[in-house]
């Protein structure tokens, strides 16, 4: 099982350093709003995968409140872009 975790921890902090690099690099807002989506959701696999290993329920707890502010954080985003936020596409 260990092996499983560490596997998972290395994959996911890769798909971590990638996101990171869209966010920064990413052409229009649009994309940079879906790569930080993507970036709590990998974050949140993260804590899970950590709660896991160390037999800690309530880091899960920690990982629901990460999950519930990417998705607050995505819905903000998509209104200032739906009510003529500043768009660079």
């Amino acid at each position: 099982m260990d092996t499983v975790i560490l596997i998972s921890q290395v994959i996911m902090s890769v798909a971590l350093i990638l996101t990171f690099v869209r966010v920064v690099r990413g052409p229009s807002l649009p994309d940079r709003v879906v790569a930080l989506e993507l970036f709590s959701t990998t974050v949140v696999g993260l804590v899970g995968v950590y709660a896991i290993k160390s037999d800690v329920a309530s880091f899960l707890d920690a990982a629901i409140v990460i999950a519930l502010m990417g998705f607050l954080a995505a819905i903000a985003f998509a209104r200032f872009l739906e009510r003529g936020g500043p768009r660079d596409d």
